[in-house]
């Protein structure tokens, strides 16, 4: 029976309490595969079934004398067995115990960080059908571009989520590994159909090769894969800091009853939820370059990535965690100014309007680089203020000379920059998983 925790609470997987039950289970299911293939008698594997427990103080204790946790935890289960707990960890080495606990843990703190990651698509799914069709500035080098809708902007993080849940699958089975394979991992001492039973019984698969231990590639991989999905968190929260500046106000984050947001200027409301996540996410980037450094490890092993790992990897399966919960609750309680939106996309008088007819004069003829001239002029001009963009193009007689007033009105129509967002939502939404139509499958 594999011990039970909860999983909404990811900090219970890593309580000494779920170690020392993963511990005692592997060495009971290690019994009764001996017994499974006959090396140890049929009733010493019940017995022990039936009396193996421990006590984390009784651990604690020993462990202090014998400066080694799973000497300390094995005395004190063999206490409560009897003669028979002579038979545990025969021709195990304690790596055998460490390392397969360990991809148990893992795998159970991914599967929670999975669960939250599907909350979050859910809701940047809705929100982006919400706002499919309110049109905002599109910007680059934080420039005024072109237009695009909020729906668009939280579909890229929806696409973004998707592919952060099937890096994260591809991790968790990376990561489902455990072995019994000895001290430097040749099976000297052990029967490879007893580790099979017990990888079995854990639904773990059993590690091709061995040293001592696990190669710690596969954990480099699983906590670079935290380090990317937080990176992505911190690219969607950073957007909404910067749409929520006082200058822009497109955008803000849930300010909820009674929150203050400033000890010394009441007006003040920070986004603190979204500075929180950007901030976090240097823990997990640094974790993972830490993950990276245990890698290089003394031949068949030594033991300076354990100290390491016991502090990266919990903290990092529990930041991650927390920071999927808040931004799911951001996201979910978004507030959008259409208005500000609104008239942001006429602030410039146009110029977003720009690319569409430089486009339009080049279809009429123009070099491109004559029809670049001409709206690079007149959009210089307009910056003035004493103009708009589109009266300077009008009283241009190079550009008038081309582009009837009915094309002017349609290359300044908002919808035309528009027309293909349905498209690309549904290009998204219904080919999810594979490649859309038209796209490469690399």
């Amino acid at each position: 029976m594999i011990p039970r925790y909860s999983l909404p609470e990811i900090s219970g997987i890593w309580t000494d309490e779920n170690k020392y039950d993963f511990w005692k289970e592997i060495e009971i299911l290690y019994c009764e595969g001996l017994a499974e293939y006959g090396h140890i008698p049929k009733k010493a594997a019940r017995e022990i079934r039936r009396k193996a427990d421990y006590d984390i103080r009784r651990v604690l204790k020993i462990e202090k004398k014998t400066r080694h946790d799973v000497i300390a935890f094995l005395t004190n289960m063999s206490e409560y067995i009897g003669e028979s707990g002579r038979y545990l960890h025969m021709g195990m080495t304690s790596s055998d115990l460490l390392d397969t606990t360990l991809a148990c843990q893992m795998r159970a703190a991914g599967m929670v960080m999975r669960g939250k990651l599907r909350k979050l698509r859910t809701v940047l799914k809705r929100q982006a059908l919400r706002y499919r069709h309110v049109p905002m500035v599109g910007r680059s080098h934080g420039i005024h571009a072109e237009p695009i809708t909020m729906g668009l902007k939280l579909l890229v993080w929806y696409s973004e989520t998707e592919r952060n849940i099937a890096r994260l699958d591809r991790t968790i089975e990376e990561i489902s590994v455990g072995q019994i394979t000895g001290t430097v991992g040749t099976m000297s001492h052990t029967d490879y159909r007893v580790e099979r039973y017990v990888m079995t019984k854990l639904g773990l698969k059993a590690t091709p090769v061995t040293t001592q231990i696990i190669q710690r590639d596969r954990h480099a991989y699983y906590m670079a894969t935290l380090a990317v999905i937080g990176a992505s968190l911190e690219n969607m929260a950073t957007e909404i800091r910067a749409l929520q500046r006082t200058e822009i106000a497109e955008v803000e984050e849930p300010f909820t009853r009674g929150q203050k947001g400033s000890s010394a200027m009441p007006h003040k409301r920070n986004p603190i939820l979204t500075e929180r996540i950007a901030g976090m996410a240097r823990l997990l980037r640094g974790n993972a370059q830490a993950a990276l450094e245990n890698v290089t490890l003394w031949h068949e092993r030594d033991i300076s990535h354990s100290s390491v790992e016991r502090v990266i990897i919990p903290d990092s399966t529990m930041i991650l965690a927390y920071m999927l919960e808040k931004f799911t609750w951001v996201v979910s309680g978004l507030r959008v100014d259409r208005k500000k939106m609104r008239e942001h996309l006429e602030l410039t008088g146009g110029l977003i309007f720009s690319h569409p007819i430089l486009l339009m004069l080049v279809k009429k003829g123009l070099a491109r680089e004559g029809a670049y001239s001409i709206i690079q002029r007149a959009a210089m001009k307009s910056m003035d203020g004493k103009k708009s963009f589109r009266e300077h193009l009008s009283e241009d007689g190079r550009f008038t000379k081309l582009v009837s007033e009915e094309e002017l009105e349609e290359a300044f129509d908002l919808k035309s920059h528009l027309k293909n967002i349905d498209f690309i939502f549904s290009r998204v939404l219904s080919n999810r998983g594979r490649p859309g139509k038209g796209q490469a499958n690399c």
